[in-house]
Formats: structure tokens, sequence, C-alpha cells
């Protein structure tokens, strides 16, 4: 087993470009667990991503890798999976070898080869001539070759089919199962995370709203729908991300906050899955008829997301 119990942990990460600011980013990712990194396109989920990597430097906090601050001997130990392949196109899977040898003191080439006949990926072919879901396949195959003990991913499903997607969600549990490795994945495709995510960090507008286990998360929300006109002040005031449409509404509403709020007899609710969740907390950030939502975070407990006061 490792030593650390973290694999990755965030602390007060701080940055600004222009006019939008990233402020007190925390988070921790423990061994075995796989993380969905969640929020709206622009809420700083790459930005984040990309001051893990050392790509771009915080202005204020800290990152440590497997229980040691950042530094460049941890790289081998970190596979990246990005949504399009960091090779050149026209590399035949054989250079993609090649190359990776050069740059990982530990790469196993036997565990390569093995991977890509494991995934039904042809050597001899150059990586432009993959699809989405082979290319995905072939950087998980190569963090796979190094011993990496944490795999960092950005957006590697999006545009894959949903049998590609759930052949992926089977190799991360895989790789988590020996409670030696775990998984960052940031991902607009929340159905992925419903089946393989352990926790969920949800990031709005440069700031965490939640970070914490899924299963806690999907406990606290309900998702309400029903006639608009037949919903109270007092019920609106609860409701997370009002959406209205042809004289009907759905929105969101905490589960111990529905239990002492009568629904009007045209209303219906039902467990919000996380899909229901990120939408609503994004829409909330909008203007709408209904309050904006909030969520006071915090690194080190799983935070309750609410509609501010």
């Amino acid at each position: 087993m490792v030593e650390a119990t973290a694999a990755l942990k965030v602390q007060g990460l701080a940055k600004t470009y222009g006019q939008f600011h990233m402020q007190d980013v925390s988070f921790e990712l423990n061994f075995g667990r796989i993380m969905g990194f969640v929020g709206r396109n622009g809420a700083g989920k790459t930005t984040t991503i990309k001051m893990i990597l050392g790509i771009v430097f915080p202005q204020a906090g800290s990152i440590e890798l497997f229980g040691k601050p950042y530094s460049p001997d941890v790289v081998g130990k970190i596979g990246v999976v990005m949504d399009s392949p960091y090779y050149s196109g026209e590399w035949k899977l054989t250079e993609v070898e090649s190359a990776c040898k050069h740059v990982y003191d530990n790469w196993d080439s036997a565990a390569f080869y093995a991977r890509l006949n494991e995934f039904g990926l042809d050597k001899n072919k150059k990586v432009k001539e993959l699809s989405r879901g082979m290319s995905v396949k072939l950087q998980i195959a190569a963090a796979l070759s190094h011993d990496a003990q944490l795999l960092i991913m950005d957006e590697p499903t999006s545009g894959i089919d949903p049998l590609a997607r759930d052949d992926i969600g089977e190799m991360l549990e895989d790789f988590v199962s020996d409670g030696n490795h775990a998984v960052f994945y940031s991902t607009h495709i929340t159905t992925d995370l419903e089946k393989t995510a352990d926790d969920i960090t949800f990031i709005r507008d440069g700031e965490i709203l939640y970070t914490g286990t899924k299963a806690e998360l999907l406990t606290k929300y309900m998702t309400v729908e029903g006639e608009a006109a037949q919903v109270s002040e007092q019920l609106k005031a609860q409701l997370v991300g009002w959406h209205e449409h042809a004289g009907r509404f759905d929105a969101l509403i905490a589960r111990e906050a529905l239990d002492y709020q009568q629904l009007p007899d045209s209303c219906t609710s039902h467990p919000a899955s996380l899909d229901d969740i990120v939408v609503s907390f994004s829409r909330a950030t909008r203007k709408t008829t209904a309050p904006t939502a909030s969520l006071a975070a915090s690194s080190a407990t799983p935070s309750t997301l609410s509609p501010e006061k």
C-alpha cells in the first residue's frame, strides 16, 4: 500500500485572468477513489488542472501530490488523459511507445503493448487514424505503462459513444480497486460520474461549491416540478435554479426543506440526479425569478448546497 492517504491535496488556490477570479479552490482526493470534477465551461476546471500539472502557477495556495509539495520528480507518477492525444497525428503507435520510453524512467514497453492488445489497438496504426474512443484508450495505455498512481483526465469522453464510455469507466474502476491509485476526472458528462465516481467536486465561477462524496450529495436534493402559478413565494424562496417554460417549472430543493414545505397538488418531486444538481446550481447564477444559490464550501468536510437568504 502507498504511504500517503491523499493522492492529491489542493488548498486555497487563487488565480486571476482579467475579469475571471479563482479563489480558495480546495479539495482532497484519496487513494482508491475516483473524483469527478464538474462545472460549466469557463468555471475554472481546466485552469485548476493546469495548476496541478505545473503548467500554470497559482497566485496563492498549495498543491500536494502523494503527500509531498509539488515537484518535477512526481511527473512520472501522474498519467494525463486529455480530450485529444498530445502525440503527433503522424506517429504510429510504435512511435508513441518509442517517445514515451525516453520520457519516463520506469516505462514498461511490454506493458504498453499488452494494453494495446487488450484495448484492441493496432500498433501499426497512426494516431490520426484512431477514433475518439480509441485515442482515449491509447492515452490510458500509456499512463498505465509508466506506473502512474494518479490519473488526471480532462474531458476524455466528450464525443465518445456510450459503449466506449462504459469501457473507460470500467478501466478506471479497475485502476483504483487496489487502493494504491486515484483518478481526478473532469467532465461535462455527469452520467459517467453517476456510474463511476466516488467523490464530486463542483466548481462555479472560480469557487468550489461542493467537495465530498457523491452519495451524500445525491441524498441531499430533490427535483420539484409542476405548475408555476401554484408555487408560493415561501416555497420559491427554497428553490434553486428555477426554470419556467409554458406555465410549468422545474427546480431543485434540499430534502430537509422539502420535509417542512407543503407542495401544491400540481407539483411532484423525485430524487435529483447529479446532472439535475449541476444544471440547477449553474442556472442559479443567471438572472431568474428565483433566488440565486450559494454554497459555503469546505476543504475539510463535504458541503451542502443551499439558497442564499
